[in-house]
């Protein structure tokens, strides 16, 4: 597998031999993306849904062809499919665009405190727009939300729920489908963040009878820069662009403006052609190898990673235990103790790992786990057991390592 990502062979060829282990923030790109990114530069290039020569028509067919492999991946209807520039820009059109035009004061907008700032920030937005009331959703120390937590926070005046597929620190999955379940009973919108699950678990937003989701390219072998919004055919109908000008409006007068349906209303402006296109082919990549296949390589690896984070003094584990490690999508979030975050994770780098130190853009969890910042490791499907052990080794060396590395930075 690591053959087929152009970086990572690059660093065997070299005999650096790098663990890269920081699949959270952003994972590698398949050759299979990269070419086709080149290819649509190369042979392609044109900008779609304008002119009608022969390449302009080319580059609106790949265009569209990419929205519907991401509807097919994502269980949608093409129609159903705004293409953005990320995640956040997704989250921040369900919030500002939907969110904003139908809160009125005095409703709640439940989210929950496992939440990326992307699907936080946002909602603030449209809250303090609207006179709307925010109402955390709060886990226990293991990132669990129970039954009882859903049925204190979404109730008669919930208009909107926004939660995670998935932690981006703890790796625990909420229960979404209750979440669904108790907010349509209530007349509630239920918005997934699936950017850190979409490259871990098979995502269909039918199945998970969510209203809109989002998603990155970049998380899941994709491009940077790239993105996805699914939004029921009605709710987008309902959705103000963010962005106005080129590419989405119907009639324009000197004073007044009619827009597109969606999804195409939606997208204003030159799109990243070629990145959608990368993200299909992405999409493309992981349901060749099977998710069945990705969830057991990565469980796999991360029972090992997490059992052999809990079993060294030096470590505090958040989350999840090694009791409860399939409650966890290929992430671990730990301290060495007596090392700050961010030390650590440069003595792993000296060794050849790469993790993230910080808050992870999720600074309302971290407090509530009493820290101010952690290491995170995740992994992805190419990571191996040599990675895990090489991990491993260097966390337990890391409180001697760390000592050294200060003293000779203080000389």
């Amino acid at each position: 597998m690591r053959a087929a990502f152009p970086l990572l062979a690059a660093c065997d060829a070299r005999g650096e031999g790098l663990a890269y282990l920081d699949n959270a923030a952003t994972t590698q790109k398949p050759a299979c993306v990269l070419d086709a990114v080149d290819a649509f530069y190369r042979t392609g290039c044109a900008n779609p849904h304008r002119s009608n020569h022969r390449l302009a028509r080319s580059a609106t067919e790949a265009f569209e062809s990419a929205r519907a492999e991401l509807a097919r991946f994502a269980g949608a209807d093409a129609d159903e499919i705004v293409l953005t520039s990320g995640a956040t820009h997704a989250l921040n059109l369900a919030a500002l665009g939907y969110g904003a035009a139908v809160l009125r004061p005095g409703d709640e907008v439940a989210v929950s405190l496992l939440e990326h700032h992307s699907n936080l920030v946002p909602w603030q937005e449209a809250a303090r727009r609207t006179g709307a009331k925010l109402v955390p959703l709060v886990p226990d120390r293991a990132g669990r939300i129970s039954d009882a937590e859903v049925d204190r926070a979404i109730g008669p005046r919930t208009r909107i729920v926004a939660v995670t597929g998935t932690s981006n620190v703890l790796g625990c999955a909420p229960p979404v489908v209750r979440i669904a379940s108790a907010a349509h009973a209530c007349g509630a919108v239920v918005v997934l963040d699936c950017a850190q699950s979409v490259a871990h678990e098979p995502l269909d937003v039918r199945a998970l009878d969510v209203d809109f989701a989002a998603f990155s390219g970049h998380k899941m072998y994709g491009p940077m820069g790239t993105g996805v919004l699914y939004g029921r055919r009605e709710l987008l109908e309902r959705t103000a662009p963010l962005l106005r000008g080129g590419g989405m409006v119907d009639r324009v007068f000197e004073r007044t403006a009619t827009f597109d349906e969606a999804p195409g209303g939606l997208e204003a402006g030159t799109q990243n052609v070629a990145g959608a296109v990368g993200m299909a082919e992405a999409a493309r990549f992981l349901s060749r190898i099977g998710f069945d296949a990705v969830r057991a390589h990565e469980r796999a690896l991360t029972r090992r990673m997490v059992e052999g984070l809990a079993s060294l003094p030096s470590v505090k584990l958040y989350g999840p235990g090694p009791d409860d490690r399939d409650e966890r999508h290929g992430i671990a979030a730990f301290n060495v103790r007596g090392v700050d975050a961010a030390v650590a994770a440069q003595v792993l780098d000296r060794r050849g790992v790469a993790v993230r130190a910080g808050t992870h853009c999720a600074q309302p969890l971290l407090r509530h786990l009493g820290t101010d910042a952690v290491c995170r490791a995740s992994i992805g499907v190419y990571n191996d057991e040599r990675d895990v052990d090489r991990f491993l080794e260097a966390v337990e060396n890391a409180q001697r390592e760390a000592v050294a590395l200060m003293t000779s930075a203080m000389l």
